[in-house]
Order: C-alpha cells, then structure tokens, then sequence
C-alpha cells in the first residue's frame, strides 16, 4: 500500500529496502531485520481449569494485569536465524543495548550489519550516544548500515513477520511475568533457529 499523500518518500525507502533484500548472501555483511513490539504481562487470578479429553483448558475471565515487557526481534532472513531480547521497556537506551548486543554478541565478526528497521523516534544512531560513552557509540555505529521502511510500510520489514509468527505460536495465552516471557520467548527461539537448520 502507498499512501497517497507520501508516495515519493514511501516509495524511496521501500525501493531501498527491497534493494537490500535482494543483495546477494555474504557472511560478512549479513542483512538483519529489527523490530519490537511490547507485551502485556497478565496473571491468573484462579486456577485454570486443566484440559480434559475432548475439552480445551479455560481460563477465568478475570485476571491482573501485571505490567508489560518489550520485545526486541533480531532476524536473519537469509540464514533464517533470530534473536529476540525481553526488557523491561523500550527506551533509547534500550533500543542502544539490543543494538550493542546484535553488534558484539551476535555478529561480532561482520564487517558491517545492514539493518534493517522502521522510523520510531528510538531508532536513530543517537540513541547509542545516550547509552555509552561516545568513543563505544561511534565503534557500534561504524559496524552499522542503516536502511529505514517508509513510514506505514512495517509489512517491508521481516522482523514484523517475525514478530507475528511469535504471537501465534508463543504468546496466544496468558503470561504473568517477565521471566515466564523470557523463558517462553527463549524456548521458541531455540526451536525455530533449530528447525531452520
């Protein structure tokens, strides 16, 4: 979709990414998606029914809302490898410390990550000055290429879909805590990283 009254700005970016998605495999320039997406935390306040044959397990209509956690997805489309990250925001410095973890953690070995990811006010190369001192920000950023969707063009970026995916098969149902979150999120990325294999 091309809104009408952007359509030279959306159809630069989305032209820019879809460049990128069709540069050819190279480890040392590895294309990675970036998105988040926040999560309501919500615990049970009775004991849920279990399943018994024949019948789903129910859940009580009441519950207590328990805070939200924020989800940083990281995903390689060409390798099919992703990483998410559970905060407990998602601030600048938040966005920094995902993006410092993606740089050194995970792809510590690249020349350069081209990433990309949406326009959010976070999302800037200044978020990483906010975080770390500015000798670590500019190491971080050197490492970076950035290649920003047009605004309402989120279905351009992989780690949306990704993001989706990990709704349905992850977080259909109630989950009370952020280390619950983590563990599930956790558990679901280990299987799809190794089902990719």
């Amino acid at each position: 979709m091309i809104p009408p009254e952007q359509n030279a700005d959306f159809v630069c970016a989305m032209e820019d990414v879809l460049e990128v998605y069709h540069r050819p495999p190279n480890p040392n320039y590895p294309v990675v998606c970036f998105d988040e997406a926040s999560r309501q935390l919500v615990k049970e306040t009775r004991t849920p029914i279990p399943p018994a044959p024949g019948r789903p397990a129910t859940n009580d209509y009441e519950y207590e809302r328990n805070g939200t956690a924020n989800l940083f997805m990281m995903f390689e489309p060409l390798s099919g490898s992703r990483h998410v990250k559970v905060t407990a925001q998602r601030t600048a410095v938040d966005y920094a410390q995902a993006i410092r973890e993606l740089v050194e953690v995970h792809y510590p070995d690249a020349r350069k990550i081209v990433l990309v990811h949406d326009n959010r006010n976070t999302h800037k190369p200044a978020s990483l000055y906010e975080a770390f001192p500015p000798d670590a920000a500019r190491r971080i950023i050197d490492k970076l290429e950035i290649h920003y969707t047009p605004k309402h063009g989120s279905w351009l970026n992989m780690a949306d879909t990704e993001l989706g995916i990990l709704s349905r098969q992850c977080l259909d149902r109630r989950l009370p805590d952020r280390e619950t979150l983590t563990n599930e999120v956790g558990a679901w990325e280990r299987d799809r990283n190794t089902a990719e294999c």
